[in-house]
């Protein structure tokens, strides 16, 4: 079966069309090749895209999604001849996701865009039930007094956007006066639905999204059939599906157009009635693992380049962008590496890191369990946003790092290299992906980031992230940027040195208060510090 998902997908395509360098800038003959395998005619981004983001499908942790996902890769490294294992660093609570079919009933009939939340029970059965939502609560004595209302309703308990239509329209299209009514009124709503929804969760204060996991928790106490829940993404049909807090009931997201509907309906006092059938399983606890792939080195086996991007995705849709394009990225430079510079000076490393999601938990194990990578580490190179095309690369206050980028970039065609902005030295981030893992050592470590706008509205956590999404030209782009960047740093004559420059102790004004391209300050003071890695899904 692992053979069939790749040879089926290389069937189902014919190669990429070969796309021309009009400029190499030395006569390596690595660097051509690799151009290419990547660039040309010998590229494999689509066939093995299109496999695990259409077949395969979501990794959620913990799930037979990720267990396929992690199979296919291991088939593949396994056929390219490069040595491949799980690198197990605890447990997660093992679920299975079924159908989830939602319709409005009454008053009158719709077939309702809903997914059931990651870790959510199942509804245990068909489940037919009136739609009540979170009415305006100001004291405890109002929820006293309506707790005992839930039981056997399905409750909605999300702010109901007033318009889920993308902000860009409006302020492209409305008039300015009927823009500002809409923002005033829509910011006067949510602020009296958050008070109500902190009054019945029993808090003072707190996110919304916080707030709803311990509501759904005290709703489910009190016998609800099952919970609404809604985020919108500030976009055309996008919305944020997560995770559900509840043990016995199920939680559900539904989009923001039809979750408006139902809490309109319930509002008006208009009856909505659903029907549910949302199935999931939880299963046994299961091995939580890595995906780690090594090619190992021929003249300096014990030092190390990391090629990385995290495997595991939410999936309430297919997870392309968040993070499967990372992924493909990482192993079709893997395979062009492979094929083009089968021994490598340095150790070369490709790590398919687990529960990003949950909080880097992955790779932040693989770190801990692994002193002699991190001693050992020339860079590690991670890439986590997105489709498009590589164009920001910060030196994460490495104070020489940016000698060794100009001189791996001298090699690559300007075709790539033209593109990049190089942030010369930098500052470390405060939050972010995978590379946070290995930064805290202090290792060198980086991030491949592409433009993040539409992503971030679109594609980040939504139900749309799916392989439609996907730029194959400027996959072909990043694949081929991170097999060059790889094989320079490995014939790299020098250490890339850990010296770090001195952290401002206040956040500076204007373009640096924020990373570029990751929404993540910069770290102000203290080095990021490194944390107890994560075993299990409990702790």
């Amino acid at each position: 079966m692992k053979k069939m998902w790749f040879t089926l997908a290389v069937i189902g395509l014919g190669a990429a069309p070969a796309i021309q360098a009009q400029t190499f800038p030395t006569a390596d003959p690595v660097i051509r090749q690799m151009w290419q395998q990547g660039m040309g005619d010998g590229s494999q981004v689509y066939p093995l895209a299109q496999t695990l983001m259409d077949s395969i499908g979501p990794r959620l942790t913990g799930t037979p999604g990720y267990v396929r996902a992690a199979e296919w890769l291991e088939s593949l490294y396994d056929s390219w001849d490069v040595d491949v294992e799980r690198h197990e660093y605890g447990t997660w609570r093992g679920w299975e996701r079924g159908i989830t079919h939602v319709d409005l009933i009454e008053p009158r009939v719709r077939t309702l865009n809903a997914t059931m939340m990651a870790w959510s029970p199942g509804s245990g059965g068909v489940i037919d039930a009136e739609v009540i939502a979170l009415p305006t609560l100001t004291s405890e004595a109002d929820v006293e007094a309506w707790l005992p209302q839930v039981a056997g309703k399905v409750v909605a308990i999300s702010f109901p956007e007033p318009t889920c239509r993308a902000p860009e329209s409006w302020e492209a299209r409305a008039t300015p006066a009927s823009y500002e009514r809409m923002q005033a009124e829509r910011s006067a709503a949510e602020q009296s639905w958050t008070r109500s929804l902190l009054m019945a969760a029993g808090m003072q204060q707190g996110s919304g999204r916080g707030a709803e996991a311990v509501l759904a928790q005290r709703l489910e106490q009190a016998g609800a059939a099952a919970v609404f829940r809604a985020l919108w993404s500030d976009g055309w049909g996008a919305d944020k599906i997560f995770d559900a807090s509840t043990e016995d009931v199920a939680t559900i997201q539904l989009s923001c157009e039809d979750y408006g509907l139902v809490t309109r309906l319930a509002m008006n006092e208009q009856s909505p009635h659903v029907r549910i059938n949302a199935e999931a399983e939880f299963t046994e606890t299961v091995p939580a693992f890595n995906v780690v792939a090594t090619m190992p080195g021929t003249e300096l086996p014990d030092e190390y380049v990391l090629l990385g991007a995290h495997l595991d995705s939410w999936d309430g849709a297919s997870g392309a962008t968040d993070n499967g394009t990372g992924t493909i990225m990482m192993l079709e430079a893997a395979r062009i590496l492979k094929t083009v510079y089968p021994n490598p000076r340095r150790t070369i490393v490709i790590g398919h890191w687990d529960a990003e999601e949950r909080g880097l938990i992955g790779s932040n194990n693989f770190q801990a369990d692994h002193p002699e990578i991190m001693d050992g580490l020339q860079s590690a190179f991670n890439q986590d946003n997105g489709t498009w095309r590589v164009d920001y690369i910060r030196m994460m206050g490495f104070a020489e790092a940016g000698s060794h980028f100009a001189r791996w970039f001298s090699a690559i065609p300007p075709e790539i290299t033209q593109h990049i902005e190089l942030d010369i030295p930098g500052l470390p981030e405060s939050g972010g992906s995978d590379h946070m893992s290995f930064l805290c050592v202090p290792a060198p470590s980086f991030r491949f980031q592409s433009d993040y706008p539409d992503y971030r509205q679109y594609t980040w956590h939504t139900g749309i992230d799916t392989f439609d999404k996907i730029v194959f030209d400027d996959l072909r782009n990043n694949a081929t940027l991170a097999a060059m960047v790889a094989y320079m740093a490995s014939e790299d004559p020098e250490r890339v040195s850990r010296q770090t420059v001195e952290l401002p102790t206040q956040r500076p004004e204007g373009p640096m208060r924020v990373s570029r391209r990751t929404q993540n300050a910069p770290s102000i003071g203290q080095w990021p510090q490194c944390r107890t890695p994560r075993r299990s899904f409990n702790n």
